[in-house]
């Protein structure tokens, strides 16, 4: 299994399993001299760890960072930095049942046909609990482009729980922080939460759909034809577990409208400007930045660990009934903003380097 690295000149790679020691990250191309510190890198993983609702898996983890490598009196070095999260609250046995039994929704069928050997606790490498490492690289990514790109700004939040998505009339910022689904709109707050009140006593669960905006991004990021900047997020996006699609700006919809409906006009501003009347493009043409907020959206599915019984098979090839028991998410969405935010720092960093250095 050698595919655990993300990222060309700023380049990360995640170790460890749901249910080992720790996790970890080992992050290679971090510009020297930029302040970093445990409690700087902290402030982001506390936005993703498990236990902070009801609405989410009530494994308790601190999810509490160490630094090994790659700084040096407050200050990257421009080497590797490694980075190390323990594992502290796992509860193995609630998979004993389901060592030799396939979880449908999973990767326990493929994991097993592929190399003849799975971790099953909790899923393993395959679990959402890598996902606390890809945050802690991000967050040195943000914290690098708040010294190369002072005014760029990633926000990202939830626009559908199942069936129900928010009002854009109602979008507010700052609503975002202030309710336990990272919701822009303050009205869906209490729809959203009667209705996974209702999913989690039906022992089911619900997918979601996560937008994370970006502004203030450079012109320029992304380069043609294979390193293009919307491939490059839609490939870190479909990475995060459980998504099962992407898009950038209008995405799937430009497809129902008519190119007068679906081009971005161009007029000069005042200061002889180019500037766009639209951004249905999503701030990215031709796979380069246009200095407009990039938007891209990205589905999750419904969790597949519920106490409801599903038919199945297990290793011997008997049909079996599986119940999945343990401490799972009624929406694994709600926990995938902050990674959809940290995955969105890593590519615009990565594409920042690789177009100061070509470009200068």
């Amino acid at each position: 299994m050698s595919m655990n690295s993300f990222g060309h000149l700023f380049r990360f790679s995640t170790w460890g399993e749901s249910h080992g020691k720790a996790i970890g990250v080992t992050i290679d191309g971090c510009p020297p001299n930029i302040e970093i510190s445990e409690s700087m890198i902290q402030v982001f993983m506390d936005k993703r760890k498990p236990g902070q609702s009801k609405y989410t898996t009530q494994r308790k983890e601190a999810d509490t960072v160490e630094i090994l490598s790659g700084t040096f009196e407050g200050k990257t070095t421009g080497t590797p930095i490694q980075i190390v999260v323990q594992n502290l609250d796992q509860r193995s046995k609630d998979y004993s049942n389901i060592a030799t039994s396939f979880r449908p929704g999973h990767a326990d069928i493929t994991y097993h046909k592929k190399y003849g050997i799975r971790d099953y606790r909790g899923g393993g490498r395959a679990s959402a609990r890598e996902t606390a490492v890809r945050v802690a690289a991000g967050s040195v990514a943000r914290l690098v482009l708040r010294k190369l790109v002072p005014n760029l700004d990633i926000i990202g939040y939830l626009v559908r729980i199942g069936e129900h998505e928010i009002d854009r009339k109602n979008f507010d910022i700052s609503t975002i922080s202030q309710n336990p689904f990272w919701s822009p709109d303050k009205h869906t707050v209490s729809k959203w939460a009667d209705y996974l009140d209702k999913t989690r006593k039906n022992k089911n669960s619900v997918g979601a759909i996560i937008e994370i905006l970006a502004k203030n991004v450079p012109i320029g990021l992304g380069s043609p034809i294979y390193n293009k900047l919307d491939a490059q997020i839609a490939s870190a996006m479909m990475s995060i577990n459980a998504v099962k699609a992407v898009e950038i700006g209008n995405g799937i919809m430009s497809a129902s409208s008519t190119g007068k409906e679906n081009a971005d006009e161009i007029r000069i501003n005042d200061n002889n400007e180019p500037v766009f009347l639209s951004n249905n493009a999503g701030g990215i043409l031709g796979g380069i930045s246009t200095g407009q907020d990039i938007v891209t959206r990205f589905a999750v599915k419904p969790t597949s660990s519920i106490a409801t019984s599903k038919l199945s098979i297990d290793e011997s090839g008997d049909e079996v009934e599986v119940i999945t028991k343990g401490r799972h998410d009624p929406c694994v969405g709600i926990r995938a903003v902050p990674v959809g935010e940290a995955m969105m720092a890593c590519v615009l960093l990565d594409q920042y380097l690789i177009n100061r250095g070509q470009i200068g």
